[in-house]
């Protein structure tokens, strides 16, 4: 069983608020969550779902997609996954231009497809476009040459427009197993997951999304957020300016992976080898 976010459980597009409001005071509870960093983050995750404590590459161990990184430095990234609606293309284009952030776009192919006008959008900004399957089928119950095809497909779309080949996937619905990364990682293919969930998906209001963010991100986190949710065009400047004003640095996911040999933990992060 692999995590699922849920983001076609939504109700498609919405209307939006304006809602600008200060997170300064999450910046003093900030410094007293940050020595847990994703580790803790994405280990109590694990122990929810009772995954088995080991990685490796034997096929009877447990294959784990990259959940953090294992950064020094205040750095981290912002994620995007569009399966429905693109209402709000211009407006995350235009908050992430402001505070000259680049993020991480996972497209699913079908949306490619009815949207390619904001495809092309996201490229020209400067934004990493990446794939999130063709159909957004839950992977697991997919076989491989199926996986394959879903992968391959998405790929394909994108490329057509943007001129780049995705190199990074997330599954949709955060769902994986064995066969599902193995096969990924088997296309040259690096499937990411998220150490901190916006919950945006949800319509929670914007001051909550602020706060389960803010209050999360630690050096080498990957934020997860959803293109058409309710109230992140409200709470992302907030997001951006208190972390920037902690003193992150945010890169697109390509950027934050590590180069050269490396593994992966019982909690999901990217360690060098």
């Amino acid at each position: 069983m692999g995590f699922y976010d849920l983001e076609d459980s939504g109700n498609g597009k919405r209307n939006f608020r304006s809602w600008k409001e200060t997170a300064r005071r999450l910046i003093q509870r900030k410094g007293l969550l940050s020595g847990l960093g994703c580790l803790a983050a994405a280990a109590a995750m694990f122990l929810v779902v009772l995954f088995p404590a080991s990685v490796g590459v034997s096929a009877t161990e447990r294959q784990l997609p990259i959940y953090c990184v294992q950064r020094d430095q205040k750095v981290l990234s912002i994620s995007f996954d569009a399966a429905w609606g693109a209402d709000d293309t211009d407006t995350l284009i235009e908050i992430l231009e402001r505070y000259d952030v680049k993020a991480t776009f996972f497209l699913v192919g079908e949306w490619v497809d009815t949207y390619p006008e904001e495809v092309k959008k996201l490229a020209d900004a400067g934004h990493e476009v990446m794939n999130h399957s063709d159909t957004h089928p839950y992977l697991t119950q997919c076989d491989t040459d199926t996986i394959v095809k879903e992968i391959v497909d998405c790929n394909e779309k994108i490329a057509a427009i943007t001129g780049v080949t995705p190199t990074l996937i997330r599954c949709p619905y955060g769902d994986y197993d064995n066969n599902v990364i193995e096969t990924i990682r088997s296309l040259g293919m690096e499937p990411i997951q998220w150490s901190v969930d916006s919950l945006d998906w949800k319509g929670i209001s914007a001051e909550e999304i602020v706060q389960r963010v803010v209050g999360s991100v630690t050096n080498g986190s990957l934020v997860l957020f959803h293109n058409a949710a309710e109230h992140t065009p409200e709470a992302l400047p907030t997001i951006l300016e208190t972390l920037l004003g902690e003193g992150y640095t945010f890169v697109t996911i390509s950027e934050l992976l590590l180069e050269g040999e490396y593994t992966i933990d019982v909690t999901g992060q990217q360690q060098s080898a």
